[in-house]
């Protein structure tokens, strides 16, 4: 895996900042993504591993929206913004740099983040 892709890879990923995406470097193999994984909880690689997903579940509607919100804030300071999918009492997170076609280093540091606000998967 190329060091050149993260911002300070002896940094754990949920402290680790997004570096900007515009294409031109290719997406992480599903070996370089699979490395990964074992700094997230609960996520999920899909589609060959070009996709990274993971749901969660709440009480009700107002914390679910608590949770959009603060992924919401996450994606602003990161500048890296996951797809969501919000119904009544759960959110399914996917991320993917669409620049490249599939997983970046960034999809990761976002999930980890994400990780920090303590929600459960579902």
């Amino acid at each position: 895996m190329s060091n050149s892709r993260f911002t300070d890879p002896s940094l754990p990923l949920s402290e680790r900042t997004c570096v900007p995406c515009e294409g031109g470097i290719p997406p992480l193999t599903k070996a370089e993504a699979e490395k990964l994984m074992p700094q997230l909880r609960d996520w999920m690689l899909v589609d060959e591993a070009n996709l990274l997903a993971k749901s969660f579940r709440f009480k009700d509607f107002a914390e679910t929206m608590k949770f959009v919100n603060k992924v919401a804030d996450i994606a602003e300071a990161e500048g890296h913004h996951p797809d969501m999918t919000v119904t009544y009492g759960a959110v399914t997170v996917e991320l993917m740099t669409h620049a490249i076609g599939g997983l970046s280093d960034n999809d990761f540091i976002v999930a980890a983040k994400i990780d920090k606000l303590g929600a459960t998967a579902e």
